[in-house]
């Protein structure tokens, strides 16, 4: 891997991490088309390390809060002390996290074959499959209409109850219900490169009935321990391949891609806060229409073909 394909990646990680159109995706789509799919389980790992980044430079007051809280309901549990009814705002974020991340242990259940569910993503993300990562996309600017349509349905209601506020309408508190709904959003997602997590996430929270900038909050919330997970994971996988195989680390071209990956995130997040908050969140309707349907197009041609489009390589499956 060279310079500019690291700081491609890098960017285009950091891009779609936050932004609702796939980072998974994206780089399954980029990672195709330079024929750089195969051995890069490692730099992958550290793009995330990259956005990780960027979204804790965003919300570490937030974080620091959270922590706070999290270590105060254990002193309340351990005393005694802990009432449902009586959590504040931070200690309601906090169990709403833990019971949002729970559907993700579906992604660990066998199916057969020595796989997991979660292994289904990188058996996707493959140069044969790339036309599941089209499909994808198109699911995705599906969900991205039906939230658009939800928030739309939510502020009619909160504009003719006059409760509709500056900031926007629906629920600021979330329950169980919610985080669980959410929380299989984000499951999904995890399995379907090209199905954008926080555009599904904050999807399934406009049709709660959440308000749009509370669920996009939550949602970048209740990615992060999912991006750190996927990093362990992941990183154990590739510092410590099944076959035993040598690692061979491209220390500078890692180094350029999660600093390109960091600031390209931090971006990303300020700018999809701001079209949300002034409903021009159809600019990534079309977009991801528009790619899907492309890369529908070139993955037919593909396996027609049983070619590489671009490195004219044989599709591997």
């Amino acid at each position: 891997m060279n310079i500019f394909e690291a700081i491609v990646l890098g960017a285009v990680q950091g891009l779609t991490e936050f932004l609702p159109v796939s980072s998974s995706g994206h780089l399954a789509i980029f990672q195709h088309f330079f024929g750089l799919n195969d051995n890069n389980l490692f730099f992958n790992v550290m793009l995330h390390v990259g956005t990780l980044t960027a979204v804790c430079a965003v919300y570490w007051r937030l974080f620091l809060r959270l922590i706070k809280s999290f270590f105060m309901i254990l002193k309340k549990i351990f005393t005694g002390k802990f009432k449902w009814s009586e959590m504040d705002a931070d200690e309601n974020l906090v169990m709403m996290i833990i019971i949002g991340l729970l559907p993700l242990f579906l992604l660990f259940l066998p199916i057969g074959g020595g796989m997991k569910i979660k292994d289904l993503a990188d058996k996707w993300s493959s140069d044969g499959y790339l036309i599941i990562t089209s499909i994808s996309l198109l699911v995705t600017s599906f969900l991205l209409v039906i939230g658009i349509n939800a928030n739309r349905k939510t502020t009619i209601l909160y504009k003719s109850h006059g409760k509709l506020r500056a900031d926007g309408a629906g629920r600021r508190k979330l329950n169980p219900v919610d985080a669980v709904f959410i929380g299989l959003f984000q499951a999904v997602a995890a399995i379907f490169p090209g199905i954008s997590r926080s555009g599904s996430t904050l999807t399934a929270g406009e049709l709660r009935k959440i308000n749009k900038q509370r669920a996009l909050d939550y949602s970048f919330v209740l990615g992060t321990p999912a991006i750190i997970a996927a990093a362990l994971l992941e990183g154990k996988d590739a510092l410590f391949p099944a076959d035993g195989s040598a690692v061979s680390i491209e220390f500078f071209p890692t180094l350029i891609g999660i600093i390109t990956s960091a600031i390209v995130g931090f971006l990303a997040i300020r700018l999809f806060k701001w079209l949300l908050s002034t409903n021009r969140m159809y600019y990534f309707v079309l977009y991801t229409a528009g790619a899907g349907i492309i890369c529908l197009v070139i993955s037919i041609i593909e396996l027609i073909s049983g070619v590489n489009l671009f490195t004219q390589q044989p599709l591997t499956f």
